[in-house]
């Protein structure tokens, strides 16, 4: 049976193993829609598309759908968690100071320069974690 946008998110589900549940779905279509969306944007969101649902369950969703490889969290200095279905590659991010909007960043081209540690201290590095500090368009042109 041939993928569409509507079976996408059913399809991840069950290939990491979760039940496909209304609460789950509307929680990924919302990060979907809403990348690096803060929790009390999908909260805003889900509710928006299925009706009554608690603050728990959302935070549980968020967890269960970060721990199976779903979505990613990121938690830029001084800011809440934000989510994003971009996972499996080592992207990084640039942070608005002014107004907070995030941005993606692709990793360099070519070799992964920010995998070489001047120091790995022993580790066997696999990712890093680069944020980009700066002010947006908009901000600047205010």
């Amino acid at each position: 049976m041939p993928t569409t946008p509507a079976t996408e998110p059913a399809r991840l589900l069950r290939e990491a193993g979760l039940r496909v549940t209304r609460p789950r779905l509307a929680v990924l279509e919302a990060v979907t829609a809403r990348p690096h969306a803060e929790t009390d944007a999908v909260l805003e969101a889900v509710r928006a598309d299925i009706g009554v649902v608690s603050h728990q369950a959302v935070y549980d969703v968020l967890r269960a759908l970060t721990e199976a490889g779903i979505l990613r969290r990121i938690q830029p200095s001084g800011s809440v968690a934000r989510y994003e279905t971009r996972v499996g590659d080592n992207h990084h991010h640039v942070v608005c100071r002014s107004c907070g909007v995030v941005g993606d960043v692709d990793c360099a081209v070519g070799e992964a320069p920010c995998l070489d540690a001047s120091d790995s201290h022993g580790f066997v590095i696999d990712e890093a974690e680069v944020i980009y500090w700066g002010t947006c368009p908009a901000c600047t042109s205010r």
